[in-house]
């Protein structure tokens, strides 16, 4: 019992302080993607004519549907790097700089696409 609390305790009181130091061990972030990750090429297949349908067939529901403007679509992509994404040197995506916007006419078709040059080439 002696030997029990001279060597073991001060051994498991030195091995909890140890592991609960941070400056080893880092805190695990998780990789934080906001919006729909959309490449030129998938944007590129959206044309004048397509009807709303269509267009949520090929990339998806937009991420803002403006009530004060029903026949603007926009798609926004923010990406933040948690703990992995840092390590494979993913690189931060904010402030809204990949933003696709898609305009229709009052009978829900087409008539232009806006911001292809902020959309990456490829994924």
């Amino acid at each position: 019992m002696n030997i029990l609390k001279t060597v073991c305790y001060p051994i498991a009181i030195a091995a909890t302080l140890s592991l609960s130091a941070c400056s080893i061990f880092g805190v695990y972030k998780i990789d934080l993607p906001q919006g729909t990750p959309i490449t030129q090429k998938q944007a590129q297949q959206i044309q004048p004519g397509m009807s709303k349908n269509q267009v949520l067939y090929l990339i998806g529901s937009p991420d803002v549907r403006d009530t004060l403007a029903p026949n603007r679509w926009d798609y926004i992509y923010d990406y933040t790097p948690g703990t992995y994404g840092e390590r494979e040197g993913k690189k931060v995506i904010n402030n809204a700089s990949q933003h696709l916007i898609i305009y229709f006419d009052n009978s829900d078709i087409v008539t232009k696409v806006e911001g292809l040059e902020s959309l990456p080439m490829t994924k």
